[in-house]
């Protein structure tokens, strides 16, 4: 699997393997599952996931650099789904992190804070599906930060269910499925097909699972 655009989404069904993925790809580089900064850990030292423990990273020269030096020397952030509001109230305030109280904001503008104040230099960040917690305008507030980000030499790797991120300009995508994966074209995805039906006619797909059975 290759990422040669600075931005990649993968994007596919519930249980086709995108967090577990991007969860393998943070672990291979050295940033701590629990989720966070490189450099830093904060979670339980669990043992890396089995495709973790196996994964085999190809670098440029500059994520080679990375590599081979200490530990803060690693440049990303790896935000995970299943943690994350957990690791924002740990880290709020501390040294290299955002002064904001996030917990006395809610969950959107709470991850909105976090991405302003972390996408701000080159290096690898992993995002599993960060729009669960965001508007539809906070999705496009997203869109623009993964923009600037690209531009400063990162590369960002994210799952996401949204064709909001997906359609970020100059991203590439990766779809996953029982097929294994491929690169695509948003326009091609099967999930944005599904939005544009539904919302062009909810009834389409609602009326197979709202039918009253006696009628």
């Amino acid at each position: 699997m290759a990422f040669s655009a600075p931005v990649t989404f993968l994007v596919g069904e519930n249980g086709s393997g995108k967090s577990t993925l991007v969860e393998a790809i943070a672990e291979a580089f050295g940033l701590d599952a629990y989720g966070g900064r490189a450099g830093r850990k904060y979670g339980n030292d669990r043992p890396k996931t089995a495709l973790g423990e196996v994964m085999k990273l190809d670098y440029t020269s500059a994520g080679s650099r990375m590599q081979r030096g200490p530990r803060n020397k690693k440049k990303g952030f790896f935000l995970r789904a299943e943690t994350a509001f957990g690791l924002l109230a740990t880290v709020s305030g501390m040294p290299g992190y955002w002064e904001e109280d996030v917990t006395a904001q809610s969950h959107g503008e709470g991850f909105l804070t976090v991405f302003a104040a972390q996408f701000g230099e080159p290096g690898l960040f992993v995002l599993d599906e960060p729009e669960g917690a965001l508007s539809f305008t906070s999705c496009l507030q997203l869109v623009a930060l993964m923009h600037d980000l690209a531009k400063t030499g990162a590369q960002v790797i994210c799952s996401t269910h949204s064709p909001i991120l997906a359609a970020t300009p100059g991203a590439d995508i990766i779809e996953i499925g029982e097929h294994g994966f491929h690169t695509t074209t948003w326009e091609e995805l099967e999930l944005v097909d599904h939005w544009r039906r539904y919302l062009n006619n909810p009834n389409a797909y609602l009326r197979h699972l709202t039918t009253d059975e006696e009628e």
